[in-house]
């Protein structure tokens, strides 16, 4: 038997949980678990490890994402640079665990990404600078696209959403959206930038997936943007999980 599993505070519902207990199910693999493992601190990790022999892979939520590094063996490259791990690879040492840490946010938007670049996205523009903006950040570097950050509070290294221009607009036609601006239930907000300068050339991706299609995306849509939601990004961080405990 193996077990894989979500650790995280709280939680309440899962996609990683009905995402692998389905695959499980449909690609019949046998002798396998997914479960939840709710832990406040991330300083429950070890006794969590040690009341579960079987356990061989987990995936990391919010709180946990920076505060579980300490109790790692090794963390990958884009971890590292990201500063926050959302997989965990376990593997026993002569009877003692051996933990591999790996951020997988940043692959699952390179590779739902990817396809969609075109010449017209060599500058983008990423609204928010939370956690989820540096695994954007990451993968932009990846792609050697320059960006700008857009937040609502005066910050280092960013500019504030009444400095958009429709020049800048004009110069930066990929657009992200990391904040959680539009994610139900709050379905009326969105990213306060001037829409009506987007055209057919600009792509809009927004990394809520809940809805299907955001204010922000439906209001990109309606200028003629090319839109991309995060449904996909989230399926291929998965997959790339399955592949980290396989490997």
């Amino acid at each position: 038997m193996r077990t894989f599993g979500l650790i995280g505070f709280p939680l309440s519902h899962s996609f990683s949980k009905k995402f692998f207990t389905e695959k499980f199910e449909r690609e019949k693999i046998s002798g396998c678990t997914y479960e939840l493992f709710p832990i406040e601190s991330a300083d429950h990790l070890p006794q969590l490890i040690a009341s579960q022999p079987t356990l061989r892979g987990l995936n990391v939520t919010i709180p946990h994402k920076v505060n579980i590094i300490p109790f790692l063996s090794a963390i990958d490259d884009a971890a590292r640079e990201i500063g926050a791990v959302n997989c965990i690879s376990i593997h026993q040492n002569e009877g003692h665990p051996v933990l591999h840490g790996y951020n997988t946010d940043a692959y699952g938007f390179s590779e739902s990404l990817r396809p969609l670049l075109t010449d017209h996205h060599r500058k983008a523009l990423i609204f928010g600078d939370g956690g989820a903006a540096k695994a954007v950040k990451y993968s932009l570097d990846q792609f050697g696209i320059p960006y700008l950050v857009v937040v609502r509070k005066p910050a280092p290294g960013a500019i504030l959403y009444d400095e958009l221009t429709p020049n800048l607009l004009e110069s930066h036609q990929l657009l992200i959206n990391t904040t959680p601006l539009g994610m139900s239930p709050n379905l009326d907000s969105a990213p306060d930038i001037p829409y009506a300068s987007l055209t057919p050339q600009h792509l809009a991706y927004d990394l809520v997936y809940n809805p299907e299609e955001t204010l922000f995306l439906g209001r990109a849509k309606a200028a003629g943007a090319m839109i991309k939601n995060g449904l996909e990004m989230l399926y291929l961080q998965a997959d790339r999980s399955w592949y980290i405990w396989n490997s």
